[in-house]
């Protein structure tokens, strides 16, 4: 990730961050319904056919809560209770991605996916020696304001030693309602500085394009959001513009997003009519195709992919693949060819359930086995550290051949 920075869990190119796949779905209206991740999320019920009964009989159910509520010995409220059951019946399926969300998990959710959250703007990551870094700051933003800068340390936060922290734990302790202040004890070369930094609402693009030495745009998609279309879009308009000879799309820790972004960006260099993805499950079989205005149609172009592109990112790449638009260069991708569908309750809660699997145009499911790219490049530690970006190199010269 170049040109962005971002400071949820969710940062992408594993040079900065490390990934946290969590669900790997975005909700978007669609074909009358919400599209979810690596496939489409909807809303209403399945149509599939199913052995459990039409009620539960919660006799069992209700002899442990007396039990519990008789004997637990600690503080338990009745909506942690309900909560509880909701999540149990969603977990029963030991399927990582059905998932049951309290109103305020939906909310965060729904946020984390359009690359929304309330925090300081800034990029961390973790060196060598286990220190929380900083990457770089958004410019415009809280952290940036404030003076951080990139390389700094993060000694402490709100008092709390970093030292054994994780990435995620630190962007969660750094994360927090926008007005409200975050203390930052930072080491920068041989001084100690300490920052009071107020949070703020953060939107960031989902799209990054630049044009590289020798006339290739690259465009880096960082999540499939409601933004992607029109970005990826504006992007393959300049890229036109310029004549490029070649085009990088990179999706490397891209862990997924809307069904309907996957498909417009796949349209901008497949044909129209030509297929994207296959549905298949309790909401019926679904063919998606390209819907047309290919303005990439012909330049040769190189999808980057690695182990945590995930979801939308792999109907992306399985498309342009298939059907001749573009050589994938990277490591094999993650692995999620299932779709979830998004139901709404009336409190805001929400229910995340598998409901189908989905195949690329040649036919393939790769749940569980991922993409394989046509030329596999490893991005090593050592190239990391060194800034030496071995994939995007093989991709320059790659198209510099062509």
């Amino acid at each position: 990730m170049f040109e962005r920075v971002k400071e949820y869990s969710r940062l992408t190119y594993r040079k900065y961050a490390k990934l946290l796949l969590f669900a790997v779905l975005i909700a978007a209206v669609f074909s009358g319904g919400v599209l979810v991740g690596q496939g489409r999320v909807h809303l209403g019920s399945g149509s599939g056919e199913t052995n459990l009964p039409a009620q539960l009989d919660y006799s069992a159910v209700n002899k442990v809560y007396a039990a519990l509520r008789q004997n637990y010995d600690g503080k338990l409220s009745e909506s942690q209770v309900l909560d509880g059951l909701k999540k149990g019946l969603a977990e029963s399926t030991h399927d990582p991605y059905t998932e049951y969300f309290t109103a305020n998990e939906a909310k965060t959710f729904s946020n984390e996916l359009n690359n929304s959250f309330s925090g300081i703007g800034a990029e961390l990551s973790q060196d060598s020696n286990g220190d929380i870094t900083i990457i770089a700051p958004i410019s415009g933003f809280p952290a940036d304001k404030a003076g951080l800068k990139a390389k700094d340390i993060i000694a402490s936060i709100n008092g709390e030693s970093t030292t054994g922290m994780s990435v995620d734990e630190a962007v969660s302790k750094i994360r927090g309602a926008a007005g409200t202040k975050v203390k930052l004890s930072v080491i920068r070369g041989t001084q100690q500085l300490n920052f009071t930094i107020t949070r703020a609402d953060i939107q960031l693009p989902s799209v990054n394009t630049k044009i590289l030495d020798g006339n290739i745009g690259y465009m880096q998609i960082t999540t499939f959001a409601d933004d992607t279309s029109r970005l990826a879009q504006q992007a393959a308009d300049k890229f036109a513009k310029a004549q490029v000879k070649g085009v990088i799309v990179d999706l490397r820790d891209n862990p997924g997003g809307l069904l309907d972004a996957a498909i417009n960006v796949s349209s901008l260099w497949v044909p129209s009519g030509k297929t994207i993805v296959e549905e298949k499950g309790t909401i019926g079989d679904i063919t998606h195709a390209a819907l047309g205005d290919d303005t990439l149609n012909g330049i040769p172009t190189v999808v980057l992919i690695n182990s945590g592109s995930a979801s939308a990112s792999e109907i992306t790449a399985g498309a342009l693949h298939d059907n001749s638009a573009a050589y994938l260069i990277g490591e094999k991708s993650y692995g999620k060819g299932v779709v979830q569908q998004l139901i709404n309750f009336s409190d805001g809660s929400e229910l995340k359930v598998t409901v189908a699997s989905w195949y690329r145009p040649n036919g393939q499911n790769i749940n569980k086995k991922g993409i394989t790219p046509d030329k596999t490049v490893p991005l090593t530690d050592q190239d990391i550290s060194a800034g030496n970006d071995t994939q995007l190199k093989a991709a320059q010269d790659y198209l510099a051949g062509r």
